[in-house]
């Protein structure tokens, strides 16, 4: 059967839209993978291109079709293994080819790389003397202005915005000049450094035995030829970044790259200082405040091998290393992880995707590991490292948990129950500082009663429901974004019929007022989306904290994200219920994820350090386990309920998303699919869980109408498989053209 390529022949163009169909020869048949350079008849010549994706189907007429001229012997460019990577991603996560190629290969910038030019005196100096005696004669002002000068120099050089602006000598001037052969134009490239202001100390920090240990094992795999992953599982304040950059050095030592990811919330200054600190110039960082031409320029200098080490967020996956020795993942478990635009990759298994191509190891890090991490270190399929204590055994924060229902009854409203404000005194009056952590994900609505702590939540599936519609004295409705259950929004509690029954209306804005009436001599900060608007907000107050310029500092969950601050000694959670009911299967993961990390941020320093939870909900298993800091017993019981409901990681989940300007097309696409899914169930001889088609969580965003199919089964490859079915029918079937349909495998966030 033919076999069919299609080939892109310029990936430096920022077109990247444009492939070219080609005819595979039978004797490439078995040799031809997708990545591979290749080259092609191209007209009268004959050019090198990349093989994007091998089809069984033509696109064009096949007596029309040119044949593959041969494969390009020798060196492999970076780009063949990032065009692999978009194929695996095309495959694994849905979309089109070249949606995969723009998010692993760069897109040139339009900004031209900054130029250094510097203008060299080719004469000798007897020579130059009479050249600018000559020049003096004829009055050439300019001319004779520049050589004296040059003349000058010990290097007998000079730059050119120097010659230009303080000697005032044209470009005119110094082009003409070279023409007779008096000087030389010399150019230089010269890339844009985020971190060139910096100064390198070269700070290192000898690790204790447990770090040691760590990094001995995966040393010793390395050196052994062994490439695996690894989940590094390691207490707030456990010193993992240290392991981290001792396996860098490592590995850098032996002639390859690596790449650390950090979620982008985490991405500070005072994490790449102890990067540049230990490995200087050698580092780079990309984060989503730099500029295209910025962010471009670190993934040329990658290239051409000026540096070593990319820290970045999951963007810094596809810097082109030729010789990628290791990939860290630190907070392994944060959400900001899998993207939300197609393809809906997660950074986690394309690095391992990636690294399985390179010959690298992947080490997932995190105090909190996902469930889809730690499943797979208690199923062997990766390997779990330990690091049970803190940094020359400094003691972990001690926990109060807060019940807000025994508060309301001694008739407390504030967002401060009494305990909090009696610590806040307390450190205040010690010269201590405090942090409070205002838990806002999922404020898009779950309604609780603050009596009795009852939260709505769907008869089907287990998730609370969300709050739709309602206020100016209309009755809202309650619904489930998983599968489509809606009842309307009670007036008074079912279960003790209290009349405070709603959602949470409290922000950062709000905490800070109260906070500061009830302290007026505290120096207060606040660092929410409002207050970092500008490039440098989100430092300055990170640093003016740490400077201690301000004794207590008010965020969401950015301040929360691997923070050191010595002198904190309180962290205060005021509303730890707000992750915990939102419309999501990970609502108690993620909850005790929040938790644990804001407790983190307590007795780093020489003070022990104390957290006080805030709920009403303090008998949940997340709030228990958090304020005991005891991953393996919340993971535990999450993982038994993950089980009896299907849910990732035991199954895999596929969400597919219909989209169309007219809502008809919309259900009609998603019910055509929601069949074929039926018919695909019977013939694959494994069972399968479908719901759907649903609303979306937000059935229509600017005129467009969304509709969910979700569908659970045990393999992941099956839901692949699936994937591919659906895409089969959207191109065969007549009158689907204008419906947008996404794929979403294991979503981190509701549709």
């Amino acid at each position: 059967m033919a076999l069919y390529a299609h080939v892109i022949v310029d990936i430096s163009q920022e077109k990247l839209d444009k492939t070219f169909e080609y005819l595979i020869p039978d004797d490439l048949a078995g040799t031809l993978a997708i990545g591979m350079q290749v080259l092609v008849p191209f007209g009268r010549r004959r050019l090198t291109g990349y093989v994007v994706e091998i089809t069984r189907e033509a696109v064009f007429d096949e007596e029309k079709l040119k044949e593959i001229a041969g494969i390009v012997k020798g060196s492999v460019p970076i780009e063949s293994h990032l065009i692999a990577l978009a194929g695996w991603m095309r495959k694994h996560y849905g979309g089109t080819m070249n949606q995969a190629l723009k998010t692993v290969l760069p897109v040139k910038a339009q900004k031209r790389p900054v130029e250094y030019k510097r203008v060299r005196l080719l004469q000798g100096p007897a020579e130059a003397k009479n050249q600018l005696a000559e020049y003096q004669r004829k009055h050439s002002t300019a001319r004779g202005r520049l050589l004296a000068a040059l003349l000058e120099q010990e290097n007998r050089e000079l730059p050119w915005n120097v010659i230009t602006g303080k000697l005032g000598v044209t470009g005119t001037v110094i082009r003409a000049m070279e023409e007779t052969g008096v000087v030389e134009i010399c150019r230089e490239i010269r890339y844009r450094n985020p971190v060139a202001h910096l100064k390198k100390k070269g700070t290192l920090h000898a690790l204790n035995a447990m770090q040691q240990q760590v990094a001995d094992t995966v040393r010793a795999d390395y050196e052994a030829g062994i490439r695996t992953t690894y989940l590094l599982k390691g207490v707030t304040g456990s010193g993992k970044t240290e392991v981290y950059m001792e396996l860098i050095a490592y590995v850098t030592q032996t002639g390859r790259q690596a790449i650390m990811l950090i979620p982008e919330i985490a991405l500070t200054y005072q994490t790449v200082m102890r990067f540049y600190n230990r490995f200087g110039d050698r580092v780079s960082i990309l984060n989503s405040r730099m500029t295209a031409a910025e962010r471009y320029d670190q993934f040329l200098r990658a290239k051409n091998g000026e540096i070593d080490i990319m820290i970045g967020p999951r963007s810094a996956l596809f810097t082109p290393f030729l010789n990628l020795g290791l990939i860290i993942m630190d907070e392994e478990h944060e959400a900001s992880y899998k993207s939300e635009t197609v393809p809906r990759y997660h950074a986690r298994e394309t690095a391992e995707a990636r690294a399985a191509m390179t010959g690298a190891s992947v080490i997932l890090g995190s105090a909190t590991p996902s469930l889809e991490s730690y499943y797979r270190a208690m199923q062997g399929t990766c390997r779990l490292l330990l690091m049970e204590e803190r940094v020359e055994k400094k003691s972990l924060p001690d926990c109060v948990v807060v019940d807000l229902r025994e508060e309301l009854k001694k008739g407390n409203r504030s967002i401060l129950s009494e305990c909090l404000s009696v610590r806040i005194a307390d450190r205040l009056k010690r010269g201590e500082q405090v942090m409070l952590f205002l838990n806002r994900r999922g404020m898009a609505g779950f309604v609780s009663c603050r009596a009795c702590g009852h939260v709505l939540k769907c008869p089907h599936c287990d998730v609370s429901l969300s709050q739709h519609g309602g206020g100016a004295g209309r009755t809202g409705r309650m619904v489930c974004h998983y599968c489509g259950y809606t009842q309307p929004q009670p007036s008074a509690c079912p279960v003790c019929g209290s009349k405070y029954i709603g959602g949470f209306k409290a922000g950062t804005e709000k905490v800070e007022e109260i906070v500061r009436a009830s302290f007026p001599g505290a120096r207060v900060l606040r660092m929410d989306t409002d207050t970092t608007r500008r490039k440098d907000d989100y430092e300055q107050i990170l640093s003016g904290f740490a400077n201690r310029e301000a004794d207590i500092l008010i965020g969401t969950q950015m301040i929360v994200k691997g923070h050191d601050f010595p002198h904190v000694t309180l962290v205060g959670v005021l509303a730890a219920d707000m992750s915990l009911h939102v419309s999501d299967y990970h609502a108690a993961e993620r909850t005790f994820q929040l938790l644990t990390q804001a407790a983190g941020r307590a007795g780093r320093g020489e003070r022990p350090g104390e957290v006080v939870i805030q709920t009403y909900d303090p008998e949940h298993y997340s709030i228990v386990s958090a304020g005991a800091q005891d991953y393996v017993s919340f993971y535990d019981r999450e993982i038994e309920y993950r089980k009896l409901l299907f849910y990732p990681p035991v199954w895999n989940l596929l969400v597919i998303l219909c989209a169309a300007r007219r809502e008809e097309l919309a259900a009609k696409g998603a019910e055509m699919l929601a069949e074929r899914i039926g018919v695909f169930s019977k013939d694959c001889g494994e069972k399968l869980y479908v719901t759907g088609p649903a609303d979306a969580v937000i059935a229509k965003v600017n005129d467009i109408y969304k509709k969910v199919i979700y569908i659970k089964a045990r393999r992941y490859e099956t839901l692949v498989e699936l994937k591919d079915t659906a895409e089969k029918l959207i191109r065969e079937r007549e009158g689907l053209k204008d419906l947008t349909v996404q794929f979403d495998f294991n979503p981190v966030n509701s549709f």
